[in-house]
């Protein structure tokens, strides 16, 4: 598989690094109740882009334009943006993602989401009670 390369631009409210950064994996990391909201995860190789030295790479612009040309190319609907800060990874960067979105990446991908819903729930109430 050809690497998959993503760079920044250094105009992050937290890095000022500009560079390639290589993506190794995108999940779904949360989903709402109502399947209409939730969080991609994409992420990269701690090699290419260590946060303790270089940064969160939440907010750059050109990682968002990289990542928004990828999904685009796919055949995925954009429909995302940065999450918050607090959410942001050491080996992601965190998005929200809209129902649209959603909806594509199920399709795409032959993902249940009601059923990631229910395990999602369960793994939670395993955890919590």
């Amino acid at each position: 598989m050809e690497k998959v390369i993503f760079n920044t631009y250094g105009d992050g409210y937290w890095s000022n690094v500009a560079k390639p950064v290589e993506i190794v994996d995108m999940r779904l990391g949360y989903i709402s109740d109502e399947l209409d909201f939730g969080e991609l995860r994409v992420y990269f190789n701690t090699d290419t882009w260590d946060t303790s030295k270089d940064g969160l790479i939440y907010t750059d612009s050109q990682f968002k334009r990289d990542l928004m040309a990828f999904v685009k190319q796919q055949g995925l609907v954009v429909d995302l943006c940065y999450s918050e800060q607090g959410m942001q990874g050491d080996d992601y960067v965190s998005l929200d993602v809209g129902k649209e979105f959603l909806d594509s990446w199920a399709a795409k991908f032959g993902v249940d989401l009601a059923a990631m819903l229910r395990e999602q729930e369960a793994a939670f109430a395993a955890k919590w009670g």
